[in-house]
Formats: C-alpha cells, sequence, structure tokens
C-alpha cells in the first residue's frame, strides 16, 4: 500500500509540476492512459488516481474526444499547496511576487489589528518566542524558519479559525518569499525592526500601530527585493 501511494504521489509531482513550470502549456494533450502510463512505469489504476487528484486541482481536464488536455492557468487552483510548492519551486516570477506581496498587504495589517484586540498572554509569547528565535538566527535557514513562525503565531492571536488556516494554506509561498527577501537583503535580518514594532504594538494592544508596522515591513520587502532584481 505504501508503495502504490509513493507512486501515486510521483505521478501528481511529475506531471503537476511540469504544467505549473510551463513545460506543458495550456491546451497540450496528455498522452492515451496506456501510454501514459507505459511511459510513467505505475498500472493505469494509479495513473487514473494520479489524474483525478490533478484535475482537482483545476490542472488538466478530460474530455471524450479530445482526451487529456492542461487547462489554462485561470483554472487551476492557486492556493492548492501542491500548485504552490511547484510555482516556487519554478522560481517565482515577477508577477507572481508581486500578487503575492499584494495578498499580505490585505491580509496581514487587518490580522495585526485583530490580533491586538484579541490575542491572550500564551499567544503573545509565541510572538515573543519566535521574534527571539529571528534575532538569534546565526543563518538564513534559521532566520527563515522563525520568520514563518512569527508570521503564523500573529495570525493566530487573531482568535479567528479561518484566518488561522489560511496560514497552511499559503505557508509554502510564504517561505519562498521571505527567503528570497533575505537573500537580496546585504543583511538578512534587515526586518528585525519591522518586526520588533509588530509586536509591539500587539503587546500593547494598539490595532493601528499594529497595522502601520506590518505594513511598513510588507513595503520594505517590496522595496528590498526591487533592488536585489535590478
Amino acid at each position: 500500500m505504501a508503495n502504490s501511494r509513493s507512486l501515486h504521489g510521483r505521478v501528481v509531482e511529475e506531471i503537476g509540476s511540469a504544467i505549473v513550470s510551463g513545460e506543458l502549456g495550456p491546451g497540450d494533450s496528455l498522452p492515451g492512459e496506456a501510454q501514459l502510463a507505459q511511459q510513467m512505469d505505475v498500472s493505469r489504476t494509479i495513473l487514473r488516481e494520479a489524474l483525478k487528484v490533478l484535475a482537482a486541482k483545476g490542472l488538466i481536464e478530460t474530455r471524450q474526444k479530445t482526451g487529456m488536455r492542461v487547462r489554462d492557468s485561470r483554472f487551476w487552483n492557486h492556493l492548492d499547496p501542491d500548485v504552490l510548492t511547484w510555482r516556487c519551486d519554478a522560481m517565482p516570477t515577477d508577477d507572481f511576487v508581486g500578487k503575492l506581496v499584494e495578498m499580505r498587504e490585505i491580509i496581514e495589517p487587518a490580522a495585526c489589528m485583530s490580533a491586538a484586540r484579541r490575542r491572550d498572554s500564551a499567544q503573545l509569547q509565541a510572538i515573543g518566542e519566535a521574534l527571539d528565535a529571528m534575532e538569534d538566527a546565526v543563518d538564513l535557514d534559521a532566520w527563515a524558519e522563525a520568520d514563518l513562525r512569527f508570521h503564523e503565531a500573529v495570525l493566530a492571536a487573531t482568535n479567528n479559525e479561518l484566518l488561522s488556516s489560511l496560514f497552511s494554506v499559503i505557508e509554502t509561498a510564504l517561505a519562498t518569499f521571505f527567503v528570497m527577501s533575505a537573500r537580496t537583503a546585504k543583511n538578512f535580518k534587515y526586518s528585525l525592526p519591522n518586526h520588533r514594532a509588530v509586536y509591539e504594538a500587539i503587546r500593547r494592544r494598539r490595532p493601528n500601530e499594529a497595522a502601520a508596522a506590518m505594513r511598513g515591513m510588507i513595503e520594505d520587502s517590496r522595496s528590498n527585493m526591487r533592488k536585489g532584481r535590478r
């Protein structure tokens, strides 16, 4: 059973990443079931299950006369964790990074306001511990991990389970963004003052200050990445 699951996952991974990376373009036909199963060295049963997963993600469709085809990206489930992972693995484009920044601008300042109003002492402690880990980080990997924990803790402190669940959906994209942003800076800890300002505003229960600090953090990341691409 475990082997079947791993084979199934491999098929989903190979075809999905080929589509999201652009190796397979919109409208491209996939080989027939028998040929594709042979190419991928799996049974037709495993192949069919993998294709169902890809169809559920909006990446492919099957029509009676034309067979399996790649769908246009407007039909993809862009918040699907696998789709986000494949998109990030394929070196995010400026367009994708810009959309990710826009999503952060919409969600995170409002989340900071809610966290400042509703956080409890344990949630504040979790934010503070993530901030401490960022301050203590000795390399980019440790920094990125702590940075992700910081933003997760802020969303958890909203005490809104829908916002908390959103983090698990966008975690991959945020992790990629944080690494890219830190990597383009001369000092990967450049955004530490902004993170500290967010924490202090949440600690002091000042929603507007928390939102302003988060907006400043996001804008700094945007500017830093623009400089890094010049």
